[in-house]
């Protein structure tokens, strides 16, 4: 199966249930630092892992939350917070991240390209 979805454009990361709901894990996707983050039971949101503001790659462990109709997690360090949506900063948007395409298909966390 994870040649198969390689070859198609998207990376089999792990499965759904070794991400416990409203927390971040880190994957690497073609040498690149993903931060895949599961909301609730069943929502998945990918970003880059790497947070601008402090130049460390953390996102992943960073605190999930809502701001108005936003869902987003605020970095550990400085506590910006990133739309999981769509990567945006929402107190710095020029210091946003890419988001990443993601799916869910019998229980395989996939990731796709960026957005």
């Amino acid at each position: 199966m994870e040649d198969v979805l390689t070859t198609q454009g998207w990376t089999l990361v792990c499965e759904l249930d070794d991400i416990v709901p409203d927390t971040g894990v880190c994957a690497l996707v073609d040498d690149e630092q993903v931060a895949v983050f599961r909301v609730g039971e069943r929502a998945l949101y990918a970003l880059d892992n790497f947070d601008p503001n402090a130049g460390a790659a953390v996102l992943s462990r960073g605190l999930i939350g809502s701001i108005g109709d936003r869902v987003v997690v605020a970095s550990p360090i400085y506590k910006q917070h990133f739309d999981l949506r769509t990567g945006q900063c929402l107190e710095v948007p020029e210091h946003s991240v890419r988001a990443w395409q993601i799916r869910l298909e019998g229980g395989h966390v996939l990731i796709g390209h960026p957005l």
